[in-house]
């Protein structure tokens, strides 16, 4: 069986200009290795404030112009939307699509599809924030028409027949932005995290399986974690990987292969 490779960059409505320029820089070192991007958009910022700004909405049409994926990334990223607080919700399983039920996950998607189509950016792929997703989230999906969700450990074909059709694979790098937190050392586990970020695109290739990588736009301003994702798609691409987007990956060809 054949590797592939999708690289994805989320958190671009978060950072300044000079996170939107390093991004744009890492686009194109992906570029000169023929590999597309998919791009994990929100559409809107806390309390309703828009985003992503005015420079990163040309950046992302021009980006899918050339083959890069526009991937909904949830709608503002309210943690706990529902506002349960510490009741009923499972600690660090707060995430804006984390844990509602079908209606409430429904009437987000609607608003979340709305501002996209405001932009001009018009997707039916979804990765939910923080790549979780509750049950009512899949069914909310699939009952207004979205052809892929992609979370923390699966890559979901939706209205395949049916039963959805699944593609088993974690995504890799995720974890980066708890690096600050562990103390000690952060030059040495930035070095650590990135050998295994490397380690594991490497066993998944060599497999033959589906190599996801994420990258948040603010990880890219730091070298290390810069070159520990280059590292990690040029160990996947040494190994055969071909390169993918979530768009690809959801056409009916691809998933039949």
């Amino acid at each position: 069986m054949t590797a592939r490779l999708i690289v994805s960059v989320s958190g671009l409505a978060d950072g300044d200009r000079a996170t939107l320029d390093v991004a744009a820089g890492f686009a194109a070192e992906l570029d000169a290795r023929a590999v597309p991007l998919s791009l994990l958009v929100r559409p809107r910022g806390p309390a309703g404030t828009p985003a992503p700004d005015a420079a990163v909405i040309r950046w992302l049409h021009e980006r899918r112009g050339s083959g890069d994926a526009v991937v909904l990334h949830g709608y503002d990223h309210t943690r706990d939307p529902l506002g349960h607080g510490g009741l009923g919700v499972v600690r660090g399983r707060r995430a804006e699509f984390a844990t509602l039920p079908r209606h409430e996950a429904g009437l987000r998607l609607t608003a979340a599809r709305r501002a996209l189509t405001r932009l001009s950016l018009r997707t039916t792929l979804f990765a939910p924030p923080r790549w979780l997703a509750s049950a009512g989230t899949v069914e909310a999906l699939r009952e207004q028409g979205f052809r892929l969700l992609a979370d923390e450990t699966t890559v979901r074909f939706l209205g395949v027949g049916l039963a959805d059709v699944q593609i088993h694979a974690r995504v890799l790098g995720r974890s980066w932005n708890e690096w600050p937190r562990l103390g000690g050392d952060l030059a040495a586990v930035e070095g650590w995290r990135g050998r295994v970020l490397v380690s594991d695109a490497t066993r998944t290739a060599r497999a033959g399986g589906l190599v996801r990588i994420d990258v948040r736009a603010e990880d890219l301003r730091r070298p290390a974690r810069r070159e520990a994702v280059l590292q990690a798609v040029d160990a996947a691409l040494a190994l055969g990987a071909a390169p993918d987007t979530y768009r690809l990956l959801a056409r009916p060809a691809a998933r039949a292969a």
